[in-house]
């Protein structure tokens, strides 16, 4: 499915936290994709994959509001990515399990090291590779907080999570808690890193998922509906 860049967006809602009823009430970052995409008004479109669009709800809910003014011009971008591949699942997670744990709370750095470990084991399991060696960027991650890294290699050891569960449990966790760990961190500009995650899921997305984006995109309805599902 493609963007309609050409939409004019003058009359649409300022980007908000959390779910809205109707344009009327806002939009969250996914709620202005479904608009732009001619969907039923919701934060759960089918124009996006489920993961990328769950990770966009997050950054959009934890970025400051002048940052979250600015995720708008991306919102195009997301609408068509989307795919079956479970390694969009596992490279979005790991990304955001990278970008979290060298500046999460040290409380947090185990949960962030252990999905770092099960995100490259589950790749080198669709790979089929056996061994446990784990990609530079992850080595790094893992080197920023060695204590943590440790005890979840302990952890970790014999532990192999099945794809399905990954998809449906696993990853979605990761998502929520890195970009809450990344929003409250004491680091300079976590907005930027917030966008930056979100960058890079777009460009996994779009690295593993469907290669045609080619279905037209429809109207944007002129009645939206106001009942939308749970967030």
């Amino acid at each position: 499915m493609a963007a309609n860049h050409g939409l004019s967006t003058e009359f649409l809602p300022v980007l908000s936290r959390g779910k809205h009823r109707s344009p009327r009430k806002g939009a969250c970052f996914m709620e202005y994709a479904s608009f732009l995409a001619g969907e039923r008004w919701s934060d759960h479109p089918a124009c996006t994959h489920p993961l990328l669009a769950a990770l966009a709800r997050a950054v959009n809910d934890n970025s400051t509001d002048e940052a979250r003014q600015h995720l708008a011009e991306l919102i195009p971008d997301v609408i068509g990515l989307t795919g079956d591949d479970i390694r969009i699942e596992v490279h979005i997670a790991l990304r955001a399990a990278t970008a979290a744990l060298p500046v999460v709370a040290e409380e947090q750095q185990r949960v962030m090291a252990v999905a770092v470990l099960t995100c490259e084991r589950l790749l080198a399991d669709l790979g089929g590779r056996r061994d446990t060696q784990v990609s530079d960027h992850s080595q790094d991650a893992l080197q920023s907080a060695p204590l943590a890294a440790a005890w979840a290699h302990r952890y970790t050891r014999g532990i192999a999570v099945p794809p399905r569960v990954f998809r449906r449990q696993t990853a979605p966790a990761i998502i929520s808690c890195a970009v809450r760990g990344i929003a409250r961190a004491c680091v300079p500009e976590p907005d930027r890193r917030l966008r930056e995650l979100l960058l890079g899921a777009m460009h996994d997305t779009r690295t593993f998922g469907d290669a045609a984006r080619t279905a037209p995109i429809q109207n944007a309805p002129a009645v939206v509906s106001d009942e939308v599902p749970a967030r």
